[in-house]
């Protein structure tokens, strides 16, 4: 069984459409989408509408919470107060440029889910199995916590926006990494691809490159902070 798993879309039709493409010419079994569909850039219903005509698997993130039900914070972690500010003026906007038949869609999204192939049992969250909105980063202590508890063989998350994966004993954890919003120094959209079989599970992090300069504009010409087009354009938080 081969899964392509995303994340972190975060708005971004243009980022989603290539990796869309990108999917469609590889042997893929299954799509799922770990989150935060909206936020940050100018396209949330284009977003919304494209994940519903491709009927991909989708959970709930933070930001599509915040959105869904209309909440005052985005659940996210800006100790910068800068930042803090932008966040409230993307949330804000997000939420008034989404359609309400969307705001319903997102708060209908399940908080997780869990698969079974073969004999593997995969879970997917956003954050994580203890919370929507907690970062599980590449080797760090909160990672190390979940895992020890963590009764499925595989944990899939993302949140981050850095894809990554790692063993815990026998158990896996996989971070689908970001689609429209990469921290990863680098502005192409990322995914990753699982391949699960009886005797193991091997991960792929694929890059996309898509016209990020286009949504960078986009993301000014809306009238968002100029920090989030500088995102884009650098794949730099």
């Amino acid at each position: 069984m081969k899964l392509a798993v995303i994340s972190d879309i975060h708005s971004n039709v243009y980022a989603l459409e290539e990796v869309i493409k990108d999917i469609n010419n590889r042997s893929i079994d299954l799509t799922v989408c770990v989150g935060d569909l909206v936020g940050y850039c100018p396209f949330p219903n284009e977003v919304i509408n494209l994940i519903r005509k491709k009927n991909i698997l989708t959970i709930m993130g933070n930001y599509d919470d915040a959105v869904g039900n209309i909440r005052i914070a985005c659940g996210c972690d800006y100790p910068d107060p800068r930042d803090a500010e932008n966040a409230a003026i993307s949330l804000s906007w997000s939420i008034e440029n989404t359609s309400e038949e969307n705001r319903k869609y997102l708060r209908e999204l399940p908080k997780e889910m869990k698969l079974t192939f073969g004999e593997k049992e995969v879970a997917f969250v956003h954050g994580s199995p203890r919370r929507i909105n907690e970062y599980l980063k590449e080797n760090s202590e909160e990672a190390k916590e979940v895992m020890e508890y963590f009764i499925e063989d595989i944990l899939v998350c993302g949140h981050t926006h850095k894809p990554y994966y790692k063993m815990y004993g026998d158990k896996m954890i996989v971070n689908a990494g970001s689609v429209g919003k990469s921290k990863t120094g680098n502005p192409n959209a990322n995914y990753v691809i699982m391949d699960i079989s009886e005797d193991e599970v091997t991960v792929e992090t694929v890059d996309v490159s898509y016209d990020f300069e286009k949504t960078a504009k986009a993301i000014e010409e809306a009238g968002l902070p100029k920090e989030f087009a500088e995102i884009i354009r650098t794949g730099r938080a």
